[in-house]
């Protein structure tokens, strides 16, 4: 009977998929797979010919097989490995190249022989990458061809660097990279525009012939092509869809990766649910949506018809769930962040008392603030609330280069202008010239270069939080140091930055924290600050007695918004408050009109922000809930 209830369950889904709570214990057990190979053909005296994949999913497989051979004596002397694939052009000792990657992750840490190692060559000419393609495939095949071949997954739906588009059949070639894969890589060129446009790469024939296929992938950001990968038709337009067509192949994913298949978004499409008053809420939220009608009109029919039934029969009738969930949305809803003062609060999404709070609104970057929240900041102020706000990194590294020495010139004809001595700064300004303009891509600046530009955003950051009405002892710049030790290491101790951060904690005794819950945010600054953030506030929560008094909010940025169904406290802005938003966002001069880091989307930062609550208010009104001109939206974290 289990096993009919996973198929019925899995039903949508083409292909295994198994689930692990987190990319830490889903990559240890692939490694111990691939351990596993290894040894079993050790014992035969074979030879272990491997497909491995790069990028940041394979990263902890890789740790866990260093661990292994230095703990557990697995020896990688009867492995051959073949990887998937290189950018072209790309020097082989560049930072960003595979061989690098290889090298550093596991290579060098292993006892592998050298010349059983194969990555796709970036530096060669063009006339000869065919024939290096057609012997690449010879060697594989003169292996007896891939006994494990390891993936992950682009947003593009890309395995390898095969793009959309790419044929079944394909072989190792030089492909041309899709936009997004391009923009996905930015940050580690230093820019999308010193991002390659060409790769060679495995090609999807080759991979299908590996006698067992791995797909890991982690996180929410990956569950949408995920979902395209498991549960959607045969496409070119998402090449991971032909893996439906091997019978060796398997998905191991994490939970956030998964969340959008159907079991988990819409479980009462497949199975029998506990009806919980979450699941109540989100499926009926889901139903309005799909059918395009409030809440109040949807009927009996639409429940049976929807995979509700169960709903309809053991909740109903469904009027008066209708009515329930209609009410619970339109509790989320205050014109008062920091709870309404002298009233019923039992319906409220915030406490009436203390009537005035300390509320302390944690932001990544120093934008982060007006962009995700700024109306609701400057309603906690104009509501005589005690608001601090605390900057957690300087940004530094999204300044361009000739704001930077735009401001330095600004200075140096200030001081002139003022009969001040210039000539330290100008012989700084000369050697900031010099390295600029034989600076390579994604090299990092020199540390007064770096202080310049984070001397620019801390400007613009005072300006912002001054315009939302903040006194100057209220705004908090921690620069916290993992941001610039990430920029020469990817292992850092974050130690520093959870001892600086409880020490604002305590300071303050917030009754309330803002936080950023975007974990989508694709530089990943977002849920460094958050993990920093929320270990402060356990490690305060034992010794400190007001934590036991203290909401957690959660905020998203410009990248996505809290589905309806997540959202406890919507905050409607007026045209005039959303106007006011904008102008705050403006303050922020060197994130306007094209930023350094601006991702795939290519509107501006203010104007996704505003995109963003205009559609979660429009959102709300479709479910037949008042109309607004924009909500702000959040969620509170229990900790």
């Amino acid at each position: 009977m289990a096993r009919l209830n996973l198929l019925e369950e899995t039903r949508y889904e083409k292909l295994p998929v198994t689930i692990y709570d987190n990319p830490s214990v889903a990559s240890v057990a692939v490694a111990r797979r691939i351990a596993d190979l290894i040894r079993s053909k050790q014992d035969r005296q074979e030879t272990a010919v491997l497909g491995l994949a790069t990028g940041v999913t394979p990263i902890r497989v890789y740790a866990e097989l260093v661990r292994m051979h230095k703990e557990e004596g697995l020896s990688f002397k009867n492995v051959v490995t073949f990887n998937l694939d290189e950018y072209y052009p790309m020097n082989a000792d560049a930072p960003q190249s595979y061989v690098t990657f290889m090298q550093d992750n596991l290579f060098k840490h292993i006892d592998i022989d050298p010349a059983n190692v194969h990555i796709p060559d970036g530096t060669l000419p063009l006339e000869a990458i065919a024939d290096f393609c057609l012997e690449y495939e010879r060697k594989i095949t003169s292996y007896g061809g891939l006994d494990l071949q390891i993936l992950g997954i682009g947003r593009t739906g890309h395995i390898g660097f095969n793009e959309p588009g790419s044929a079944p059949n394909s072989g190792t070639r030089l492909v041309t990279l899709d936009d997004l894969t391009r923009s996905d890589a930015a940050r580690d060129f230093g820019g999308k525009e010193n991002v390659p446009t060409k790769a060679i790469t495995m090609g999807i024939g080759t991979i299908f012939k590996a006698r067992e296929i791995i797909l890991m992938a982690w996180s929410q950001k990956k569950a949408p092509i995920l979902k395209k990968a498991v549960e959607g038709e045969i496409s070119g337009e998402v090449p991971a869809t032909y893996l439906q067509l091997s019978d060796n192949v398997e998905f191991v994913v994490d939970q956030d990766a998964a969340s959008e298949l159907t079991r988990f978004d819409t479980p009462w499409l497949v199975k029998d649910c506990r009806w919980d008053s979450q699941t109540i809420k989100k499926a009926v939220t889901w139903l309005a949506k799909t059918l395009n009608k409030p809440i109040l009109k949807l009927t009996e029919e639409d429940y049976n018809n929807h995979g509700m039934a169960q709903l309809a029969t053991e909740k109903g009738p469904v009027y008066n769930i209708n009515i329930d969930i209609f009410n619970k949305l339109q509790h989320t809803i205050t014109g008062w962040p920091g709870g309404k003062p002298n009233a019923d609060d039992s319906q409220r999404p915030e406490r009436a008392q203390p009537a005035v709070k300390r509320s302390i609104i944690f932001s990544p970057h120093p934008d982060d603030d007006v962009i995700s929240m700024g109306g609701t900041f400057i309603r906690l102020a104009d509501q005589g609330h005690e608001v601090h706000v605390a900057y957690q990194t300087s940004g530094n590294t999204a300044v361009w280069d000739d704001d930077a020495l735009r401001f330095v010139e600004f200075a140096i004809d200030f001081n002139k202008s003022q009969n001040i001595s210039t000539q330290e700064l100008e012989t700084l300004y000369a050697d900031m010239r010099v390295f600029i303009d034989k600076k390579r891509p994604n090299q990092t600046d020199t540390s007064e270069l770096l202080t310049v530009k984070g001397l620019i955003r801390k400007g613009e950051a005072i300006a912002g939080a001054r315009f939302a009405g903040l006194p100057d002892d209220c705004i908090h710049f921690m620069n916290l140091p993992f941001y610039d030790k990430m920029k020469v290491s990817k292992k850092v101790s974050y130690e520093e930055d959870i001892l600086e951060t409880m020490e604002l904690l305590r300071k303050v005794q917030p009754h309330q924290i803002f936080a950023a819950g975007d974990f989508a945010d694709p530089h990943g600054t977002h849920k460094v600050c958050f993990d920093i953030m929320l270990q402060a506030l356990k490690r305060l929560k034992e010794t400190d007695e007001w934590t036991k008094d203290c909401w957690l909010w959660l905020y998203r940025g410009a990248w996505h918004e809290f589905e309806i169904h997540e959202i406890e406290m919507a905050v409607p802005l007026s045209p005039q408050e959303v106007l006011r938003k904008r102008h705050a966002i403006f303050k922020h001069q060197s994130q306007k009109d094209t930023p350094v880091f601006p991702g795939e989307d290519a509107r501006e930062f203010w104007v996704r922000a505003e995109d963003r609550t205009k559609e979660t208010a429009r959102a709300y009104d479709q479910l037949g809930l008042a109309e607004y001109e924009a909500i702000e939206a959040f969620v509170r974290y229990p900790f």
